[in-house]
């Protein structure tokens, strides 16, 4: 791992996001601020962990971290706003959520949302700061049970396996039954399937 030197503040919180490329729900954001008294091991990118440790981790943040809170934006501002724009909203909902004020905010990613302390961007920041991990965690978990549950709402679409990605089972079931209320009508598969 590349090492990361972290700005001399105590509060810091990792922010990331999952959601950005599917198809269908909302682009989820997590902000966690770790308790350095309370070390969980084995943060890592969430994309690299299985779900099974993912869910442990998941239970372990949520109980350990000093605070941690959800962001969104849902498919109707994905539609109005863009990814990118509805993305640093979810960001900017996830930090004003939290019950302790960050002195400074680390972000996944290339850019940063307006925020009210100071932040900083840091590529591919899951897999070296241990804030970040631990968002991407939540926020991953976060949404993949709500494609699950989506899934028993729209059994036909395969939501639980595909998580809202286009694969080729998404694509194909878009063109046969059209798209749900759930979908992002301004993504171009989307757009297709519907006609517009």
């Amino acid at each position: 791992m590349m090492e990361f030197i972290y700005p001399s503040a105590n509060l810091i919180a990792g922010v990331d996001e999952v959601g950005r490329g599917p198809l269908v729900g909302a682009v989820v954001t997590a902000a966690v601020i770790l308790d350095p008294s309370r070390p969980i091991a084995g943060l890592a990118d969430s994309k690299k962990l299985s779900e099974k440790r993912r869910e442990e981790l998941y239970l372990e943040i949520t109980e350990k971290a000093l605070c941690w809170s959800l962001g969104r934006a849902e498919p109707e501002e994905i539609d109005q706003l863009n990814i990118l724009h509805a993305t640093m909203l979810a960001m900017q909902r996830a930090v004003a959520g939290l019950s302790i004020s960050p002195e400074y905010v680390l972000i996944d990613g290339n850019r940063c949302p307006e925020l009210p302390m100071p932040a900083q961007a840091v590529i591919k920041g899951d897999g070296l700061v241990a804030e970040i991990s631990a968002a991407s965690i939540v926020a991953k978990v976060t949404r993949d049970r709500e494609m699950v549950e989506l899934d028993q709402l729209f059994p036909e679409y395969g939501f639980a396996k595909h998580k809202g990605y286009p694969t080729a089972l998404h694509l194909e079931k878009l063109v046969l039954l059209g798209a749900t209320k759930h979908h992002r009508k301004s993504f171009a598969p989307v757009k297709r399937a519907i006609g517009l």
